[in-house]
C-alpha cells in the first residue's frame, strides 16, 4: 500500500524536473539546415510517409531564434563553417544538434581542404547519426534517442555547466584532419 493508493483518481505524481524534461522533448522545432544529399532524407521525414508531426516537429524553422534543433545534414564546407556557427549562437537556450550523415560527422569521403572533418569542430553535437544518406528511419530513431537525453538531461547550473564543458571540448577538438591514425 504506497501513497498511489491514497490519492485520488486522476492526479500524477512527478518531479518539476521530469516534467520540464517532458516538455522540453515534446516541443522540439528543427531549424532548417540542409547543406547536401542527406537533405532529402530529412525532407522526407518531414513528409506524410514518415511524419515528424507526431512527435511535434512538423514545421522546419527558417529562423534559428524559433527553433531549438539543428540538424547538419550533409557535408560543411569551410565557408559555410563560420554560416553554420552564426546560427547556431542564434538559437535559444536549450538547443540540440543532430549531425547527419557521414558528411557532417566526419568528413566522409571528402577528405580535403575545402570540407570541414566533422561538424563537432564548428559546433557541440549531441547525436551522430551515421548513413549515406541515411534513412528516415533513422533519423526518427536518432530524434527518439534524442528525445531519450533531453528527458534524462538536469535542469538549472548542472546543465548550464554540461553545456559549457560540451562547447570546450568541441572548441579543442583536434582537426580529423592532423590526426595520425591507420591510413595517415
Amino acid at each position: 500500500m504506497g501513497i498511489e493508493e491514497k490519492l485520488p483518481s486522476g492526479f500524477l505524481l512527478t518531479t518539476v524536473e521530469g516534467l520540464a524534461g517532458w516538455m522540453r522533448k515534446s516541443s522540439l522545432w528543427p531549424a532548417t539546415f540542409g547543406l547536401a544529399c542527406c537533405a532529402i532524407e530529412m525532407m522526407a521525414t518531414g513528409a506524410g510517409r514518415y511524419d515528424l508531426a507526431r512527435f511535434g516537429m512538423e514545421a522546419f524553422r527558417a529562423s534559428p531564434r524559433q527553433a531549438d534543433l539543428m540538424i547538419v545534414a550533409g557535408r560543411v564546407s569551410q565557408k559555410m563553417a563560420p554560416v553554420l556557427r552564426q546560427v547556431y549562437d542564434q538559437m535559444a537556450n536549450p538547443k540540440w544538434v543532430l549531425a547527419m550523415g557521414v558528411c557532417a560527422s566526419s568528413g566522409g569521403m571528402f577528405n580535403n581542404y575545402a570540407i570541414v572533418q566533422g561538424v563537432d569542430h564548428v559546433v557541440p553535437v549531441d547525436i551522430y547519426l551515421p548513413g549515406c544518406p541515411p534513412r528516415p528511419e533513422m533519423l526518427l530513431d536518432a530524434i527518439l534517442k534524442l528525445h531519450a537525453e533531453i528527458q534524462r538531461m538536469p535542469l538549472g547550473v548542472d546543465r548550464e555547466k554540461a553545456a559549457r564543458e560540451a562547447e570546450e571540448a568541441a572548441r579543442k577538438a583536434v582537426p580529423t584532419i592532423e590526426m595520425k591514425g591507420l591510413l595517415r
